[in-house]
């Protein structure tokens, strides 16, 4: 099935970009036949929402860039290369990337997507050396799971962690009353059971798609032989101290180089993330304190601040697709939120469901927006009251839903190739080579979660 599905995928997907631009159409198009909103208005829905999440827009592009300086630590990198010595089969070398990219997407999603692309790449050239017929396009779909799957509940989810914001949007809008603590979302034991039941069936999929040796494509056939001999930790590793050219280092160059600056200021972040664990407990992670954690995290590892500058100028790079990208699906959000059609989706469906089903009902919600949104937290910001109201009309806790909600998020983007750009770009394979075995994956999930989100006690 996966290499029937590849090989329609390959064939017909276009590319991200051209992706983004066919759904703004689509959605153009409904919203007019839907909502009745005029031509002229859903253009101008459209303007208003490019720029109307540009805040959230730089909170997901600073999740993703310190993530990457993080991941592409040569220390870092070095524990890659030696765990792709363990598989020896190439079915347990796309469940070893799989269980790694959903268990670090738990932790911080911008972290495990470029980490699972990172250990993607060097598990391909390591089954390459070792002469294992690992399909290196399945090993990228391992490596892209963490989105495709657990992130969106982890202690990077935009979802729970909003609701976990002081005077967050949903308060002000009177929506809640107060915050929703990571305590009935992220740590509940309804979300746990979840991530660890998810990441088991997963990785079974995972293994029971790795095609046949004569079916396998190795890493070979998608980047040349000549750029594998430049490791990532040879690319990206540290760079050497700044030395005297016939003459004494500058003032200004010390300064810049200096590790103690470095470490004092990274430290004190550090210590103040600490802090706010300390006084508040797991209700203080909320997305500003998860980035800013992240942030000096970084900058305590690398420690000279000029050698972590030069990181962050790498990381904006892998950022590049998301940054042009971002703004056409938030285009494709203010028209669906304007004209009400998101709204009326949500509520078509959220009237159907009873308190045992919605939170099967909340999963199917954002699994079809997510493709027309694919932006956890924004989409959240449009569909969250109506979610939000409906559960508390049924008697299903906030946490539950919003739990429910976020499993549909992550889902469908095993089909929507917004969030893979920085994985295509590290691991040399194109959208339509690796997305036939996402799709194959996205249909397997499906009745699993389906039961799943039913059965499980929250």
């Amino acid at each position: 099935m996966g290499h029937r599905l590849a090989g329609v995928v390959e064939r017909w997907m276009p590319s991200p970009f051209l992706f983004a631009i066919l759904l703004s159409y689509v959605v153009f198009v409904v919203g007019i036949a839907v909502e009745g909103t005029g031509p002229g208005q859903m253009v101008g829905f459209w303007f208003d929402g490019f720029w109307a999440f540009l805040s959230f827009a730089m909170q997901m592009t600073l999740i993703l860039m310190t993530g990457f300086v993080i991941a592409y630590h040569p220390r870092v990198n070095g524990v890659l290369q030696k765990l792709t010595e363990f598989p020896s089969s190439p079915g347990q070398a796309v469940v070893l990337v799989g269980v790694f990219s959903m268990a670090i997407a738990w932790v911080h999603w911008g972290f495990s997507l470029i980490l699972g692309a990172i250990f993607a790449r060097e598990m391909g050239k390591t089954a390459l050396e070792n002469d294992i017929d690992v399909h290196y396009p399945l090993l990228a779909v391992a490596g892209y799971m963490g989105l495709g799957l657990t992130w969106h509940w982890g202690l990077s989810g935009s979802a729970p962690l909003a609701l976990a914001t002081p005077g967050n949007d949903f308060i002000e809008a009177g929506v809640i009353d107060g915050v929703v603590p990571t305590t009935q979302t992220i740590f509940s034991s309804y979300a746990l059971s979840l991530t660890v039941l998810s990441i088991l069936f997963a990785a079974a999929m995972l293994y029971l798609l790795s095609p046949s040796p004569k079916r396998a494509r190795p890493i070979t056939d998608y980047v040349d032989e000549s750029e594998l001999t430049d490791s990532a930790t040879e690319e990206h590793g540290e760079s050497p101290e700044p030395t005297p050219d016939g003459g004494t280092v500058s003032p200004a160059e010390r300064i810049d180089n200096s590790r103690l600056l470095g470490a004092i200021i990274a430290l004190t972040g550090v210590a103040y993330v600490a802090y706010l664990f300390a006084t508040d407990g797991l209700d203080a992670l909320t997305l500003n304190v998860v980035n800013f954690g992240f942030l000096f995290a970084g900058l305590a590892i690398y420690q000279r601040p000029s050698l972590y500058r030069e990181r962050f100028g790498e990381a904006a790079e892998s950022a590049a697709g998301i940054i042009l990208l971002f703004p056409f699906f938030a285009g494709i959000q203010g028209m669906m939120n304007a004209s009400g059609l998101s709204e009326t989706f949500a509520q078509t469906l959220l009237d159907v469901s009873t308190q045992a089903t919605f939170p099967v009902v909340a999963w199917l919600v954002g699994s079809v927006v997510n493709l027309f949104v694919p932006s956890g937290g924004g989409e959240w910001i449009v569909l969250g009251p109506s979610i939000i109201a409906a559960a508390q009309d049924l008697g299903v806790p906030v946490g539950k839903a919003t739990i429910a909600y976020a499993v549909g998020d992550a889902h469908t983007n095993l089909l929507n190739p917004f969030w893979a750009l920085p994985l295509l770009a590290i691991t040399g394979v194109k959208a339509r080579e690796m997305f036939g075995y996402a799709v194959a994956m996205l249909l397997l999930l499906v009745p699993f979660l389906a039961v799943a989100l039913y059965v499980l006690p929250y």
